[in-house]
């Protein structure tokens, strides 16, 4: 057997951390053609490459059938509840960078932070006789955010597309996601609130806490751990 190692299977996630591990004389490669998800490690004996989306490396690393995996801290914190029972975070590979924010229209003058926010939901279900809606991919994370900053009736409703258009489109009242630069949100007339920041996130390496070893495995990641740096 050998240790697993899960890495997003396209994009630049996935060729900034080949580069990672390159730069750590570990060089990750895919096997075959672009739809294969198997790929090659040299530099290390007793790892072996898997290609999944980001969005499943949580899962894997929480059911233990991987035991290291790359991907984003909103992702980790998104799906698993209680992820630091479930995984360890080993380092910040210093890429994937964005910001899980709040953002209502730029035409809400009056509403800038959360309390703002608070006062135009009660406000909102006074006049429409239903809730503020907020679009978002990231339930568990806002709903935790909102609860601790004491903001209500509001609903989530959930956004699977592209969740900046879900006020253009009518769906939404205000939308929290991920943005990097703030340019997409400010084309579509939105700001993000002064206290709007729910969480900062980045690509990271995480090892599973609940991933059965045997003694070669744990050898081999030890080995690994070592060359990258993060033991």
């Amino acid at each position: 057997m050998s240790v697993k190692l899960g890495v997003p299977s396209k994009g630049r996630l996935m060729e900034k951390t080949f580069d990672w591990f390159g730069e750590r004389g570990i060089t990750l490669s895919r096997a075959g053609s672009d739809r294969e998800y198997a790929g090659a490690v040299e530099g290390i004996e007793g790892v072996e490459l898997v290609l999944l989306s980001a969005g499943e490396i949580p899962r894997e690393l929480a059911a233990g059938r991987i035991h290291l995996g790359v991907t984003g801290t909103d992702l980790i914190r998104e799906k698993l509840g209680g992820w630091d029972r479930q995984v360890e975070e080993l380092a910040p590979l210093g890429f994937g960078h964005a910001d899980l924010v709040i953002a209502v229209p730029s035409c809400w003058v009056d509403v800038d932070t959360l309390d703002d926010l608070d006062a135009a939901a009660a406000a909102f279900r006074a006049a429409h006789g239903f809730r503020l809606r907020i679009a978002t991919k990231y339930h568990r994370l806002v709903r935790e955010f909102l609860r601790e900053h004491g903001v209500a009736d509001y609903q989530l409703v959930d956004s699977q597309g592209a969740t900046e258009g879900t006020v253009k489109n009518e769906t939404a009242e205000a939308i929290a996601d991920i943005t990097s630069t703030g340019d997409t949100l400010r084309a579509n007339h939105l700001k993000i609130l002064a206290d709007g920041l729910v969480l900062k996130s980045q690509a990271t390496l995480y090892r599973s806490r609940v991933a059965v070893m045997d003694d070669d495995e744990r050898a081999a990641l030890v080995a690994l751990l070592d060359a990258l740096g993060t033991r």
